[in-house]
């Protein structure tokens, strides 16, 4: 099965107006999409001028969350529609970060997934174990019911990928070994009825320096990008691995 390759990077919340030269910067420095799809995921008071300057170099912007409704009264809160209406493609639900300090479910998950579709997007949906979780050896069962919880039936592999990131390695400098991380992501596409088609990333402090490495998996379709996504030239050397 043919799978594009997705580099997606994640800025959380970092970044104001004077980070929107990254786009240029990153096509600068060689980050093409003529064999892997390039995808921006900035906070959302850049997202309407990102999508602007992302689609001068054929990249695409996307949420790192969105709201469950269309519209209401839910203060702060933003749907599927409104990061539609300012460029979004994508959007990220269910990140670790959410789960944790937002207590998110894989109900809410799952609803934020259709809400992702019903407003025209692609949720990226995320799943992976803690370190408690791995070295009591259930990794595979803690994401497998990930898997089951937070991804609706009612999506074609088209509409939807999966992120694997395992919490342990997330912003703390440590990667799960290649074993790992090839194990865990033959296990989802083994889960999954439409494990052939649908893309996984891995995410997990993904550095230029093991991407080629990562990246090279069978299983593996891409990468969720943190703290590299900010600087270009990371950025860039990680897409640019995903079809060396």
């Amino acid at each position: 099965m043919n799978r594009t390759p997705l580099i997606a990077g994640n800025w959380k919340m970092n970044g104001l107006s004077d980070a929107l030269g990254f786009f240029s910067a990153l096509a600068g420095a060689g980050a093409s999409t003529r064999h892997c799809d390039i995808l921006v995921c900035p906070p959302a008071t850049l997202l309407s001028v990102a999508a602007m300057r992302a689609a001068e170099h054929g990249y695409l912007v996307g949420g790192q969350d969105c709201h469950t409704e269309a519209s209401g009264a839910n203060t702060g809160d933003l749907s599927a529609e409104m990061l539609r209406d300012a460029g979004a493609a994508f959007v990220i639900v269910g990140h670790s970060e959410r789960r944790a300090d937002h207590g998110e479910s894989d109900a809410l998950v799952r609803a934020k997934a259709l809400a992702a579709r019903r407003g025209g997007l692609v949720p990226i949906i995320c799943v992976g174990e803690s370190l408690e979780d791995r070295e009591a050896g259930k990794a595979d069962a803690v994401v497998g019911a990930q898997i089951a919880g937070s991804v609706p039936e009612s999506l074609s592999a088209t509409d939807y990928v999966l992120a694997y990131e395992p919490v342990w390695a997330i912003g703390t400098g440590r990667t799960a070994s290649t074993d790992d991380i090839a194990t865990m992501h033959a296990f989802i596409r083994a889960s999954r009825p439409d494990g052939d088609a649908v893309r996984i990333l891995y995410g997990g402090s993904v550095k230029p320096g093991i991407a080629e490495q990562i990246l090279s998996l069978d299983d593996v379709d891409g990468a969720l990008v943190g703290g590299a996504s900010l600087d270009p030239s990371s950025f860039a050397a990680i897409a640019k691995a995903s079809h060396s």
